[in-house]
């Protein structure tokens, strides 16, 4: 990962998904250590090279900047502001197919994206196993369903 602490897939498509939706740029701090067009990334599928983490003291980065928003003046809530910030200039972007998003929104998604991803991520309001889902992408996730388990039952999900 080139000595960089965070290995992600970027998400920033225009002006989706830019530091300055998650942060308060007119806060000093904020500003004077930052890029508000800076490209932020799917917090939730990353690659984390533990040297690097030490070496870089993330641990210790991430409790200074929560305890830095302690009266939320830097952002207002959610674990992705603290980790863009903790992972500024500590990520390195991976190629797309690592981490392929949208099966809860994004209907043209081809089958060959999803067949050559490491990881598939049913983020969006329309979740395989919700009455809205996507036909199309609800096979890839009931496969893996077992049926049978008491949890699953009790979820009220009906096998397709």
């Amino acid at each position: 990962m080139d000595g960089k602490v965070n290995g992600a897939v970027e998400t920033c498509f225009g002006s989706f998904h830019r530091y300055w939706q998650y942060m308060n740029f007119s806060h000093p701090l904020i500003k004077e250590k930052f890029n508000p067009n800076a490209c932020g990334w799917a917090y939730g599928m990353n690659f984390f090279d533990l040297d690097s983490w030490r070496r870089e003291k993330s641990t210790e980065q991430y409790h200074y900047w929560q305890n830095q928003n302690e009266n939320r003046t830097l952002w207002k809530l959610g674990t992705l502001p603290p980790g863009l910030i903790t992972f500024y200039s500590t990520t390195k972007p991976l190629d797309k197919s690592w981490h392929v998003l949208g099966l809860g929104y994004n209907p043209s998604i081809s089958m060959e994206e999803i067949r050559n991803a490491a990881v598939v991520h049913f983020n969006g309001n329309m979740k395989p196993w919700l009455d809205i889902g996507m036909n199309q992408f609800r096979h890839l996730w009931t496969k893996y369903v077992d049926y049978d388990d008491e949890y699953i039952r009790r979820c009220n999900f009906a096998p397709p």
